[in-house]
């Protein structure tokens, strides 16, 4: 384990991935299971994600996950990767938080986004349009305004409060590229970036974040965390399985419009794919952090170097449950897991 790796806490986001054969309902008790185990390896965060209509994801609301996930866990940071602002109120989404930090003081993150549903159909049944897409100021005015419920600086709706989450301080996170890190900086919040597929793009993005921040009363200066795929297992071979359920989901979705659940590997390396299949699934199998533990290492050492990331967060949604454990339990040993309680980013003193 290198210097450079030890320096920095890990986190993981589990997307609660739904399995050929399995009902969707397991997929969220395998994820708070997870937490439990990870917690216990000593990571740092476990966040949760936000799909709607979509087979192949059972996580639809992620601040009740998160509050399953803290309710069966004790001292990791429990939060979302992330909530979509552009699917919900403002208020109603800090009210949730307000709550959840009520009931688990100080371990609770809110990741925020601006992703929506896939289709226009799940946008419309949200009531996000293709412009809540398409314009970064309305994410950032969202932000605004979430944020303001906590500080009771919101003076959108006079005499309008958040209850419990006024006077709160559950921990904001961006989920940014490109526009989204000028969002950030100029918010004065923690980023998240990724994928560590598209390493130039997430190097712009970190620099356009640094040169732009603004310290703000979340915190003093930036906080970087890299976001990304690993997996991690005793041979190559090993770990590229572990990718290949995830990379035929992508490449099913991209080619028949579904993304479905995961099937195993020995199945996928029995089908008949088509040229075009075969492009993205192959595409989906390159660029991740992945291969033995000194490899891992490695890659691992490199991406922080060229980021000087703060914090790496990482995912990997694969059939089998024991080789997804196994992984993640070689992926502790990397980052010399467990440790001490790495801090939160930095905070305004005057708080």
């Amino acid at each position: 384990m290198s210097s450079t790796i030890a320096g920095i806490p890990f986190s993981v986001l589990d997307r609660s991935r739904t399995r050929e054969g399995r009902a969707a309902p397991e997929a969220l008790r395998d994820t708070v299971r997870l937490a439990q185990r990870l917690e216990a390896l000593g990571y740092h965060r476990f966040w949760v994600s936000e799909h709607h209509s979509v087979p192949g994801v059972a996580g639809s609301a992620p601040t009740v996950l998160a509050a399953a996930v803290a309710a069966a866990t004790s001292t990791i940071r429990v939060g979302t990767g992330g909530v979509m602002l552009p699917n919900h109120r403002p208020l109603v989404v800090a009210e949730q938080f307000g709550v959840l930090e009520s009931l688990f003081p100080g371990r609770i993150d809110m990741g925020l986004g601006r992703s929506v549903g896939f289709t226009d159909g799940i946008r419309r049944a949200l009531g996000a349009g293709k412009q809540d897409v398409k314009d970064p100021q309305d994410f950032a005015g969202g932000i605004e305004e979430f944020l303001g419920w906590f500080t009771g600086d919101q003076d959108r709706y006079p005499q309008v409060h958040a209850l419990p989450a006024e006077g709160l301080r559950p921990q904001p996170f961006v989920l940014a590229m490109g526009e989204g890190a000028d969002i950030a900086a100029a918010a004065g919040l923690p980023m998240v970036v990724g994928d560590l597929r598209g390493r130039d793009r997430m190097l712009r993005a970190v620099e356009r974040y640094r040169e732009g921040f603004r310290p703000s009363a979340w915190a003093d200066r930036p906080y970087v965390v890299v976001s990304g795929t690993a997996a991690v297992a005793a041979t190559e071979e090993e770990a590229r399985r572990l990718l290949m359920p995830e990379a035929w989901s992508m490449a099913h979705s991209r080619t028949r419009g579904v993304f479905p659940p995961l099937a195993p590997a020995a199945r996928i390396e029995t089908l008949t794919m088509t040229a075009k299949e075969r492009e993205f699934y192959e595409s989906g199998l390159r660029g991740h952090v992945q291969g033995t533990e000194e490899q891992v290492a490695d890659a691992l050492e490199s991406v922080i170097k060229e980021t000087d990331a703060d914090e790496v967060l990482l995912t990997n949604s694969t059939y089998d449950r024991d080789a997804l454990l196994d992984s993640f339990t070689r992926l502790a040993r990397v980052a010399g897991l467990p440790r001490v309680p790495v801090p939160d980013p930095p905070a305004d003193s005057s708080r």
